[in-house]
């Protein structure tokens, strides 16, 4: 399933595009895509599927999640950011 993936932050400038998607029904499986779509994502931000310390998911400005089992709907909207974004 598709999900639509926003960045801000560190990881927009990293990854060059301010929002994009990916495939998954979890959020390990979207942020290993992203780490092989995105290099700039790679070198410091997503590390083996998983956010590195300084960096957050957010799920539809709802909830944060870190868990990569965390299961995934169509209609989701991932918020990737870096814990200074916003202030």
């Amino acid at each position: 399933m598709s999900i639509r993936v926003e960045f801000f932050g560190i990881p927009r400038q990293r990854a060059g595009v301010a929002a994009t998607t990916a495939t998954g029904r979890r959020l390990g499986d979207v942020l290993a895509e992203l780490e092989r779509k995105y290099p700039g994502l790679a070198e410091c931000c997503i590390r083996a599927g998983r956010l590195e310390p300084g960096y957050t998911a957010n799920l539809g400005g709802n909830r944060f999640v870190t868990d990569p089992e965390t299961e995934l709907a169509a209609a989701d909207v991932l918020l990737i950011l870096s814990a200074d974004a916003g202030g």
